[in-house]
């Protein structure tokens, strides 16, 4: 992650006896620092990342829409509502196309995402269809895969799910922008027949201002976060085998 690395370059910077190596490494911490922390170039990058928003307008009709979870906190009290975090795009978006008559069904894939098996956990799939029943999409147009801990089984269950239920029809995969990459690598392995709806872009279009340049953002940080910790996932799942 790139706020570690400021860290270690600066500590080093401290520890090490050799004067010029002390002086390299505080400035190569600085750099860093100044690098991951410009708003400009993080919303570059990003960009890069996420790729061009599909227009609904050119979004032609699919039978099912996948909505990937990951988008909620399951352990907040009391339990009487769904509790949203970044990324409730994703089920909204795909109440918007369902409404607008682009999605027949919708399917949600996604469990407690712990590696051990807990059948008491809450399952988020379970709680994102409080949120499409409470947004009137009758019950029988909603299916619920909620036993996948991660994107490459939310893959493997989904794709067995649609097999079964709708043969080879094409389904639209919805979820974050920056979460599209890795995802549909991993329905690509399964021979599903998807096109990729992405949402809760991270990135923006509006015009930059000189602050955009020179002053430095957390927000800018975290942009960097994401897409570094979504290289690793897919370089783990590639050599896992995954995608």
């Amino acid at each position: 992650m790139p706020l570690p690395l400021v860290i270690a370059a600066i500590i080093a910077s401290v520890i090490v006896k050799n004067m010029a190596w002390k002086r390299r490494l505080l400035y190569f911490g600085i750099a860093l620092f100044v690098f991951f922390s410009n708003p400009f170039l993080s919303n570059l990058a990003m960009k890069s990342w996420e790729g061009t928003p599909t227009a609904i307008s050119q979004l032609k009709s699919h039978n099912v829409g996948v909505v990937l979870t990951g988008i909620t906190n399951r352990y907040k009290k009391p339990g009487d509502r769904v509790y949203m975090e970044r990324g409730a795009d994703r089920i909204l978006h795909a109440i918007q196309l369902y409404k607008q008559g682009l999605i027949k069904k919708i399917i949600i894939s996604g469990g407690s995402g712990k590696l051990v098996d807990n059948s008491n956990d809450i399952k988020e799939a379970d709680e994102l269809k409080k949120v499409l029943l409470l947004s009137e999409i009758p019950d029988n147009d909603i299916f619920i895969e909620n036993m996948s801990r991660n994107t490459y089984e939310s893959a493997v269950n989904t794709c067995d799910l649609i097999s079964a239920q709708f043969g080879n029809q094409s389904i639209l995969l919805i979820t974050s922008a920056f979460h599209i990459p890795r995802a549909s690598a991993c329905f690509a392995k399964q021979n599903c027949n998807f096109t990729s709806f992405g949402a809760d872009y991270y990135s923006h279009d509006k015009g930059y201002n000189m602050d955009d340049f020179i002053v430095p953002k957390s927000s800018a940080i975290k942009n960097w976060e994401v897409i570094f910790r979504e290289v690793l996932g897919m370089t783990m799942y590639w050599l896992s085998g995954y995608i």
